[in-house]
């Protein structure tokens, strides 16, 4: 069984570094609702359609989603 999503988010953490993955990460860390146990792409695809106002674009979840998968394979 793999790490939850939000678990591998949180290693792309950095208050200094500004590409759209690690503000993703800083933003979701703030997030008190994110599905922080959640390793299920649809269940967090859908939770940040509805309230990931702090996302930009989908394709920086995307992309971090498949960094996500290469790191615990």
């Amino acid at each position: 069984m793999q790490r939850p999503f939000y678990h591998y988010l949180m290693t792309e953490r950095d208050p200094y570094k500004k590409d759209a993955v690690t503000l993703f990460a800083n933003a979701v860390y703030l997030d008190n609702s994110f599905p922080k146990q959640s390793e299920d792409y649809h269940k967090i695809s859908h939770y940040l359609e509805l309230n990931g106002t702090y996302l930009e674009e989908m394709t920086t979840f995307d992309k971090a989603w498949e960094i996500y998968l290469d790191k615990d394979n």
